[in-house]
């Protein structure tokens, strides 16, 4: 029986000089989990009475147990690369269509839009509905347009934030005052900005303010009167907006509504299917009558022309931000993450990828930082966890094993050849 001791002892010394060398050759692969063999003892009998019945027949490796101890970040300042600080798992989609998992972070925009991994899985994410903001429950491959340029999207409000000289006297003048008040040019209080039509043709919006004669008011106009037009033009007030005695906006008066008339697009007609007149409300409650100059802190809209995309940058909550050659920033899509009940139970496929098994129970998705979900690090890249000098300590023990099972064979030979040589 020694001989069978000490075979399995040299097979199990074996397998474990496989497991400590497949670490150390991955000791700088991103995202790797390094293993341990774990050993077992074999016994001739488990039935039996005592009296030294039951007897060892030598080892096993009962198990390669997987560690998922956290490994070190480094930061890489690359925009797509991003590891998981914490528990959790990316979810990949195979080419075959199956699910895998990994830590391995460092994604890449291939040709077609799509965000992959280094073996060309899709990463599985959460889509943002840009309109809202909102993501949605299910995760999908996550794509990105780069063949074509996104919608263009219609301009729905403007919103200004501004200050009216409080010292401003009534536009119209006074003509029967010593030494008479001229009238204020419309002109002296004026702001304009671009909007978009469904098209994304810009049409400059112009705002004016006139000083009306009644206190803390004024009469917003979009445009100049243009006597020499044929036909002539005559300005239409929008409304009056209203301030209290401390210069703040009346709310009931800190909405208008404006028609645009896109008359920079040449497809604007009056007919079907020409693009058509569009409203904009224009957001007032951001504007004060103090006693300063007229001054525009910020005038913005939420219209835009379409345009291509120029990069994306994932952040630390996983949301994908896409930038477009129009100026747009906005959240497309929000990295999924993935834990399991027991992660050792995961069946290592090779390229930085594990599938689920039976052991490991079915993933449980959900958003980085939530509940026991690991967070994000944008920029980053999570090393692998081995620990070079603690697997050349077990190396050194595993080849003092090897020798000292395949001693216990040579001196079993020796026995052997003594009974032999018996006369």
């Amino acid at each position: 029986m020694a001989f069978q001791h000490g075979l399995s002892g040299l097979n199990a010394s074996s397998k474990n000089l496989d497991v400590i060398g497949h670490n150390i050759a991955n000791a700088n692969t991103t995202g790797f989990k390094s293993s341990r063999a774990e050993f077992a003892d074999l016994v001739a009998s488990s039935m039996g009475a005592g009296g030294g019945a039951n007897y060892g027949i030598g080892v096993e490796v009962a198990a390669v147990a997987q560690q998922f101890s956290q490994g070190n970040v480094t930061v890489t300042g690359n925009n797509l690369d991003v590891a998981i600080n914490g528990n959790g798992f990316f979810k990949v989609q195979q080419a075959d269509g199956s699910a895998a998992y990994t830590r391995a972070g460092n994604f890449k925009l291939d040709k077609t839009g799509d965000l992959v991994t280094n073996g060309g899985a899709q990463v599985m994410g959460f889509r943002v509905d840009p309109a809202t903001g909102l993501s949605t429950s299910e995760a999908q491959p996550l794509s990105f347009p780069t063949g074509a340029p996104i919608q263009a999207k219609q301009t729905e409000s403007i919103k200004a934030t501004l200050n009216l000289d409080a010292r401003a006297k009534d536009s119209a003048g006074d003509a029967t005052a010593t030494p008479p008040v001229p009238a204020t040019p419309r002109s002296t209080y004026g702001t304009s900005i671009n909007v978009y039509d469904t098209q994304g043709v810009a049409t400059p919006v112009n705002l004016y303010f006139m000083k009306t004669a009644n206190p803390n008011e004024w009469a917003v106009y979009n445009q100049l009167d243009d006597p020499t037009a044929v036909p002539p033009v005559t300005a239409i007030s929008l409304g009056t907006i209203a301030f209290d005695e401390n210069g703040k906006i009346d709310p009931a008066t800190a909405t208008l509504t404006l028609t645009v008339s896109p008359t920079a697009n040449p497809n604007a007609e009056t007919a079907a299917p020409a693009v058509a007149n569009f409203p904009v409300d224009i957001d007032m409650s951001g504007a004060t009558q103090f006693g300063s100059k007229f001054a525009v802190a910020d005038l913005s809209q939420d219209g835009y022309a379409s345009g291509d995309l120029t990069s994306l940058n994932i952040s630390n909550d996983g949301m994908v931000m896409a930038s477009y050659s129009n100026g747009v920033t906005r959240s497309e899509a929000q990295v999924a993450l993935a834990n399991f009940r027991n992660p050792q139970g995961l069946l290592a496929v090779g390229g930085n990828n594990w599938v689920e098994s039976f052991d490991s129970g079915p993933a449980v998705l959900g958003k980085p930082g939530d509940g026991n979900f690991g967070a994000l690090r944008s920029g980053a890249l999570e090393d692998s966890n081995v620990d070079l000098t603690a697997e050349l300590v077990n190396m050194m023990t595993a080849q003092r094993a090897y020798q000292a099972n395949a001693q216990t064979i040579k001196t079993q030979d020796q026995v052997m050849s003594t009974l032999v040589n018996l006369r």
